[in-house]
C-alpha cells in the first residue's frame, strides 16, 4: 500500500498496514461535547499532514455523525492512500419524533435514531451497507464487532462467520471485533481468524491485564492488535492528573489515581511526560499495530502526534519494572 506522507507502518495482512497513529472517530461523532463541522474538519486535516492514514469510526459515534463526517473529509484522497475501520453490532433505526430531543448514550446529537443491539449475520449486512452509505464508500478496510461481550454467542453464530465470508469475497479488507476487555478477544483469535482486533483501556501503562492473554494469542496467530483508550479515559492524559481525574469514564479510584503520580514521578525523572509515556508504551509490544488516539480538535491532534514523536529512553522502562510498576518482562 503506497501511503505518501505517512507515518510508519505496521502490517496487520497481506496489503492492509496500519499507521503507528491512528485517527479514532468517537469525537468527531459529538461525545461529551458538540464540535462543529469547521472544528470535526480542521482536526481530520491536521492527523493527515501529520502522517496519520488509519482512522476508525462506528455507526455508534454520534449515531453516524462520526461516518458521516470521517466520509466527507476522506472524499478525494487516495483510497489506496488510507486505511478506514467500521464497526457493527448496532443497528440504528429511525425513531420518529425523537429529533427534538438529545442522545443519551454519551453524544451531543439529536437522538433521531436508536441503537438496536443486533449480531446476526443480516444485522451486520445491514449495518454495513448503512455504513457504505453514510461514508461514501464503496468497501471498508476492516470491520470490528463492536462490544458484543453481552451477545457473545450470537456475534460467533452471525457477525464472525458472516465478516469470514464477506472477507473472502472481497467486499470487506479484513475484520475482528472491538472491546473494553482481552477475554473474549483472545476467544476470538483461538477461535476464528480475524485479522486484527481494537482493545480499549486493558493493555495500557496503568494497567495491562492483555499481556497475559490477549497479546500473546495474536502474536502467535499472526492477528494484529489496535489498542485505543490509551489514557485510560483521562487518567494519564496529562502530565500530573488532578483529584477530578476520570478512569473508565468515572472518578479514579484513590488507589489508580496515586499509581498515576508514581508513574508520573518516574517519566519526569527521565524527561518524559506521562501522556508520551502513555502512548510510547503499547507500541513496544510486537503485536501492536496501532495506538488510537481520539481527539476533538486540531491542537489535540497535533498534542498527540508530539507526544508519539517525543524520545522515551529505554532506561525508563526498565526504572518502572523496578519499582513494580510495570511487570518485569
Amino acid at each position: 500500500m503506497s501511503q505518501s506522507g505517512a507515518l510508519p507502518t505496521r502490517a496487520v495482512s497481506t496489503g492492509l498496514s496500519l499507521t503507528e497513529v491512528g485517527l479514532g472517530g468517537a469525537q468527531l461523532g459529538n461525545l461529551h461535547r458538540a464540535v462543529d463541522e469547521a472544528t470535526a474538519r480542521a482536526s481530520f486535516e491536521a492527523a493527515w499532514a501529520g502522517g496519520v492514514r488509519y482512522f476508525d469510526t462506528a455507526p455508534h459515534y454520534g449515531l453516524g455523525l462520526s461516518e458521516r463526517r470521517l466520509g466527507a473529509c476522506l472524499a478525494g484522497r487516495p483510497r489506496a492512500e488510507y486505511v478506514l475501520s467500521t464497526k457493527v453490532g448496532r443497528l440504528l433505526v429511525a425513531r420518529p419524533g425523537g429529533a427534538g430531543a438529545r442522545d443519551d448514550q454519551g453524544f451531543d446529537v439529536p437522538a433521531a435514531y436508536r441503537r438496536v443491539w443486533d449480531f446476526s449475520r443480516d444485522g451486520v449486512l445491514r449495518s454495513l451497507e448503512a455504513s457504505l452509505e453514510r461514508l461514501g464508500l464503496d468497501h471498508v478496510d476492516l470491520v470490528y464487532v463492536h462490544d458484543p461481550d453481552d451477545h457473545w454467542d450470537e456475534a460467533c453464530r452471525g457477525a464472525f462467520p458472516a465478516l469470514s465470508e464477506l472477507r473472502a469475497q472481497g467486499v470487506i479488507g479484513g475484520f475482528g471485533a472491538g472491546m473494553n476487555q482481552s477475554r473474549l478477544l483472545t476467544d476470538l483469535v483461538r477461535d476464528f481468524d480475524p485479522d486484527a482486533v481494537m482493545v480499549a483501556g486493558r493493555y495500557t501503562l496503568l494497567e495491562q491485564p492483555a499481556a497475559r492473554d490477549l497479546l500473546p494469542a495474536a502474536a502467535d496467530r499472526g492477528v494484529g492488535v489496535a489498542v485505543a483508550g490509551v489514557f485510560n479515559s483521562g487518567l494519564l492524559a496529562v502530565p500530573r492528573p488532578g483529584r477530578e481525574a476520570l478512569y473508565n469514564y468515572a472518578p479514579a479510584p484513590p488507589e489508580l489515581l496515586d499509581r498515576a503520580h508514581r508513574l508520573a514521578d518516574v517519566c519526569e525523572a527521565h524527561g518524559v511526560t506521562l501522556p508520551a509515556a502513555a502512548v510510547a508504551f503499547p507500541l513496544r509490544h510486537p503485536a501492536v499495530r496501532s495506538v488510537v488516539l481520539g481527539a476533538a480538535t486540531a491542537e489535540q491532534v497535533r498534542q498527540n502526534l508530539d507526544r508519539y514523536r517525543t524520545p522515551v529512553p529505554a532506561s525508563l522502562w526498565s526504572d518502572l519494572a523496578d519499582q513494580g510498576l510495570l511487570p518485569p518482562d
